[in-house]
């Protein structure tokens, strides 16, 4: 019997995610295949850790991991990845919104031969500033990364093995799951799954979360940034000169026209700031090829639950 992988990483989730183990169980029992939970604790500041450790007592199939510090969902999945051993991973969020029933519907596209499905919500139930951030990443996915028109792009999704085997291949730090599943496959597809309102808390994505992960993207997966940057460039000094040679032609006609202070600092001010824009782009990819060199963790792993030890350092996992 083939087996599935759950995948889910926690931040501040001790009162959903008791829930969603629940559901879980709940909707393979209606599924032909054997399955793990695995529960990735992202630094939460709660009780999330003790909810985890609970839960792997009482599911056997239940494995928890917590990181040392709070690196971000992506880098979270990553370490799950790491050491899940199904045929099949899907991955969903904590909070009760991604349902747990639907994970059917994901594994039956896997199975008519697609490499990813994501799910696809008819109607996003997140706060206005959330899906205002999901269509910019949408936008930046497309075309940044070349993810393919009408595809929809979410954190509750299915892949089949050999996919997640070359994801954990990407060692450096910043990972960023859209760009490191479309660099795999594009045999990607959606299926319409229900999105829920939210119960509970609030989301661990701040503005300034979605900020980084859209700079994951811009340089991480693609250098078109850098082109847009020199194209941008070329077209402020092109038409600098154009001014240039209209300002000339103009005192040369009517030599009593005035010097243009106000048009002159305005050019300067515009010119300038696409300057510092360009250099901040760049000053960002140095960077972090900088702390890449440094061999930076994608995350580092403080604790397990008893119910899972490791052999030696090659991430081969042994069940009590």
């Amino acid at each position: 019997m083939e087996k599935v992988s759950f995948v889910i990483p926690c931040y501040w989730s001790e009162q959903t995610l008791t829930q969603v183990v629940e559901e879980i169980v709940l909707a393979m029992r209606e599924e032909p295949f054997e399955y793990e939970i695995i529960l990735v604790n992202d630094g939460s500041g709660d009780g999330t850790w003790q909810v985890i450790q609970n839960l792997s007592k009482q599911y056997q199939n239940v494995i928890g991991i917590s990181l040392s510090k709070n690196f971000g969902q992506h880098s979270a999945l990553m370490a799950g990845f790491h050491f899940c051993n199904g045929a099949y991973i899907v991955c969903m969020d904590d909070d009760g919104q991604t349902p747990p029933d639907a994970a059917g519907k994901l594994l039956a596209k896997l199975r008519d031969g697609y490499d990813v499905v994501f799910a696809k919500y008819p109607q996003k139930m997140h706060a206005a500033y959330r899906n205002w951030g999901s269509r910019i990443n949408d936008f930046m996915v497309r075309c940044l990364v070349g993810k393919p028109d009408g595809l929809f792009i979410s954190s509750y999704f299915a892949v089949r093995r050999f996919v997640i085997d070359q994801v954990v291949k990407y060692e450096n730090p910043y990972p960023y799951m859209a760009g490191l599943l479309l660099r795999t496959t594009r045999n990607v597809t959606n299926v319409e799954v229900d999105h829920r309102a939210r119960t509970q808390g609030v989301s661990g994505y701040t503005f300034y979360k979605l900020l980084s992960l859209w700079l994951n993207g811009f340089t991480a997966f693609s250098v078109k940034p850098l082109r847009i940057a020199t194209l941008t460039g070329c077209v402020c000094a092109f038409l600098g000169g154009i001014y240039g040679i209209f300002v000339v032609v103009q005192k040369i006609i009517n030599p009593l026209t005035p010097a243009g202070w106000s048009s002159l600092m305005a050019v300067l001010l515009f010119v300038g700031g696409m300057m510092m824009v360009m250099q901040g782009l760049i000053g960002e990819y140095i960077g972090r090829i900088y702390i890449s060199q440094n061999k930076m963790p994608q995350y580092v792993i403080r604790e397990m639950t008893e119910n899972m030890v490791f052999k030696g350092n090659d991430n081969q996992r042994i069940e009590k």
